[in-house]
Parts: C-alpha cells; structure tokens; sequence
C-alpha cells in the first residue's frame, strides 16, 4: 500500500514538471528579462520644428578594441549572420531589436530627401566608407531578417576613425547644429560614423504655424498677428497672411486696428500688387502710431539698412510730434546714417536737453563725442 502512494506521489511530480517544462517552452518567447549586457537607450534633439527620434541599444567594447569593425561584432558589408537567419544582411546599428529613428517632418540625410516617418537604421560597413540604410521594418530584431526591398533611402557616408578617446558603450550623438540642420554621429570604439540632418525651416515652420492656428489660438489676435508677421519677413504665405492680419485687427474679434497690425497688412497688400489700397493702409497707420512705435521702426529700417525708408520715418515721426523725444535722437540716427554727420550733431545736442534718464543721456552724450570727432554712429 505504502508503495502504491509513492509511486503514484512520483508520477505527480513528474507531469507536474513536465508541465512547467511546457509552458516554459510556450511563454520563453515572450519573457523578457531585464540585462546589464546591452544599455536600452534613446536620444532626441529638435531642429527647428523638426523632432528626432534615436532608440538604440548601447552594447559595450568590453576590452575588444581594435576587434570591432570588420570582424562577427560589426562585419563588413552584407553576411550571413546565422541564427536561422539566410540572408545577407548589414550591421544593425547597436544590439539586440533594430536601431529606430524617427523625424517628425521631411528631412534630408547628407542631401538625400527621407519622408517624415519612423525607419530602422542599418549600416554596411566597409573599411573606408559606411551605407546608411533607412528601412520600413522597424519592428525586426536587428538585422537577421533583413529585406532590401523594405529599403527607402540608402546614403553614403566617411566614418571617422582613430579618434583620441575610447568610446565604451555605443552612443548616438548631435553636434555642429545650426537652425537648419544638425549632425548625428554613431560612436563607438574608436570609430565616429557622422551624417548630416538637414530640414527646410520656411516650410516646416509655415506647416506648424498653420497647424497650430487650426487650433484654439487661431482666436487669439496676438498669435494671428505673430503669423502674419512671420510670413511677411520670411516672403511667403501673402493670400494666408493677409486673412490672419485682417482677422487680428478686427475688434469684434478682440483686435486692435493699431500701427503694428496696419503696418503688416499694408506690406502684405503691397507684396500682393495692390498698391493703391497699401498706400492708404500705410497712411492711416502713420496716423495712429505713437512716437515711440514710429521710432522704434525706424531703428528697425536702419538695421536692415534701409536707410531712406528709415530716413523718411525719423522725419515724419519728428513733424508730427514737433520734436518731441525721442525723435531729435532719430534724426540723429537717420542724418549720420545719411553721411550728414553736422545736422546729425545738431539733432544729438537737442535730444541730450530731452534725455528722460541716465541711460539715455549717457548715451547721447557717446554720440556727441563721436560725431564732433567725425565718426559716423554704428
């Protein structure tokens, strides 16, 4: 009887196990467990209104340098990289699941046009040059099951190698970034595999204004006029624009019908061909801009050395507050921008009677100086 019990206790055990076995193999594909082998990482930067997106894994040199590239870690070109995989396949660009990287609008890579969209990034590499791969299968586990034809951009690019500092761990990195564009480098090792990012700022930036003015603040009379004025100084968008002013220097929307909105929509009309109706815009924002507004504007001129638009400001500006300040300190800026450093020191002397603070006296009184010495004013 006792023996009857422990074997029928043994066969227990053994389906029991047996079971565990099973469900082992059942689930084993699908259990991840965390590992200090390979760092799960993410870089981003954001160029302009462009996002980029780098997820990667980071794997260590761990005493291999020098036995890197062009060796079963980072092989060259296309192999066979086993596995049950039998295809000829690049780099993966890090470890474990395929390198991903993302851009949120169209970019170009080393002058090469990519779509906005997410791509596995696969590299072949070669001992004086690498192919950047952008590829559609960004849920692939590295590059053992690689298709050519989910390739959309395929782009040459000089690695650097030798550099001075050892690279441990894979990093993605951003450097040499301009409004434009940034350049992206894969380190590892000793070896730096750079390209470069480039973005159409104008049109990115008119894609995101317009979508942002389809949302809440296309109310706001603030951020319509801050869309119209940036259409006007980059010279696009005029029909656009134009509709955003109007709508910014309507009242019964909030607006304010002042020089700024004025100003804007009479540029806006001209950049359009219409003249006539520009000219009358522009006249009755003369009419309603303060002294201060008037001056401010005519410094903008002068900046963009626009001298005799800015001229022409200065002089209004000063007739129609009969010499008020600050207007004896335009005229000073406009006449030494003019070459007419005399009148430019006779204007200089009247506005240091009218300086209103310290600042400002101090100022004129440096202009003073460097007028009587014959210097035109910067």
């Amino acid at each position: 009887m006792l023996c009857k019990k422990l074997l029928s206790k043994q066969f227990t055990l053994i389906v029991l196990g047996a079971a565990l076995l099973t469900m082992g193999k059942v689930s084993a594909q699908a259990l991840r467990i965390p590992q200090n082998t390979n760092f799960t990482s993410s870089v981003g930067r954001t160029v302009g209104t462009t996002n980029i997106e780098i997820k990667y894994s980071s794997p260590g040199v761990k005493g291999r340098e020098g036995k890197i590239w062009g060796t079963d870690i980072a092989p060259y070109g296309f192999t066979v990289l086993g596995y049950g995989s039998n295809v000829q396949s690049p780099w993966r660009a890090g470890a474990d699941e395929c390198t991903t990287i993302s851009f949120s609008t169209d970019v170009k890579i080393n002058g090469k046009a990519l779509s906005a969209g997410k791509y596995a990034l696969f590299i072949a590499v070669y001992a004086d040059s690498c192919t950047l791969i952008f590829n559609r299968n960004t849920d692939a586990w590295g590059s053992y099951f690689y298709r050519a034809d989910l390739d959309v951009l395929r782009v040459k690019t000089i690695q650097q190698k030798n550099q001075p500092n050892l690279q441990e761990r894979l990093i993605y990195s951003f450097a040499n970034q301009t409004a434009e564009s940034v350049e992206v480098a894969l380190e590892w090792e000793r070896w730096k595999i750079p390209f470069k990012v480039e973005v159409d700022l104008k049109k990115t930036t008119l894609a995101d204004i317009r979508r942002q003015m389809s949302g809440a603040i296309g109310f706001d009379p603030a951020s319509l006029e801050a869309a119209a004025t940036w259409c006007l100084m980059n010279d696009t968008n005029y029909e656009e624009a134009l509709n955003w002013i109007i709508s910014a220097s309507d009242p019964n929307l909030g607006g304010v019908n002042g020089f700024r909105t004025l100003s804007t929509k009479s540029k806006l009309l001209e950049k359009l061909g219409k003249t006539s109706e520009a000219s009358k815009i522009w006249n009755e924002a003369i009419e309603k801009a303060s002294t201060m507004e008037l001056h401010a504007y005519g410094r903008q001129l002068l900046a963009q050395k626009k001298t005799k638009e800015a001229m022409a400001i200065f002089e209004s500006n000063y007739k129609k507050s009969n010499g008020a300040w600050p207007t004896n300190a335009g005229m000073m800026r406009g006449l030494s921008a003019t070459g007419d450093l005399k009148k430019a020191l006779e204007h200089a002397k009247m506005a240091l009677t009218q300086a209103p603070d310290e600042t400002n006296k101090k100022f004129i009184e440096s202009a003073i100086k460097q007028l009587e010495a014959g210097q035109a004013l910067n």
